[in-house]
């Protein structure tokens, strides 16, 4: 039997997760215009894939292409924040109560050492925004995994990426951390006590209590 050819990963998805990492870093900031021919000669490559990353995160909702004017790094209003925050409530809480139900013990205890590393990096005597950023990505997503929904996984991955052109803001609000670490606090409690309802209700509020330091 032939061996496989498995092609490489396309050079216009490797610009695209390189310039999705700048706009996420803020070296790109909301609002800014790219310059598509300077950013194609610093990276040694033709217009061509560079156009074709663009449309890619057009399509996430991270880059607005204007006609005649170019690409421009997304804003996020107070009504697009208002709704994503809102769909990763109702997709997010819906996956905590089908972890509550169905997690083995194994999973559950995969998710109270993700919460420890987020209080660790939560620490008030010295937080760690960009860890604590990090682990809480993780948490979430691994709760989605274990909640076993491949196409809810899609959704709030690309809401996420939206949300994530605030994310500083919002954690950057004076006792944001602790509170958010409370809520975790709260759900871990729910989910290890394998409360369907109450996980679904803890989630709700968490994203709740977040799009309120968010706007």
């Amino acid at each position: 039997m032939a061996a496989l050819s498995l092609a490489p990963r396309a050079l216009y998805e490797e610009v695209a997760e390189l310039l999705r990492q700048r706009i996420f870093n803020r070296e790109l900031e909301p609002g800014s215009w790219i310059d598509e021919l300077k950013i194609a000669q610093d990276y040694g490559i033709s217009r061509t894939p560079m156009r074709e990353a663009l449309k890619v995160l057009a399509a996430e909702g991270l880059v607005t292409m204007k006609v005649r004017r170019g690409a421009y790094v997304t804003e996020v209003s107070e009504r697009d924040l208002t709704d994503v925050y809102h769909l990763l409530s109702l997709l997010e809480s819906d996956a905590a109560g089908v972890v509550a139900n169905t997690a083995t013990e194994g999973q559950l205890r995969e998710l109270q050492q993700l919460h420890q590393e987020l209080e660790l990096a939560g620490s008030p005597e010295s937080p760690d925004r960009e860890r604590f950023f990090e682990i809480n990505e993780r948490f979430h997503m691994r709760l989605l995994e274990i909640a076993n929904n491949r196409w809810r996984d899609q959704m709030v991955a690309d809401l996420r990426k939206v949300m994530k052109l605030n994310r500083h803001n919002s954690l950057l609000k004076s006792g944001r951390i602790q509170e958010s670490l409370k809520e975790h606090r709260a759900l871990i409690q729910a989910l290890v006590a394998r409360d369907s309802q109450m996980c679904q209700k803890r989630m709700q509020e968490h994203f709740a209590n977040g799009l309120e330091a968010a706007v």
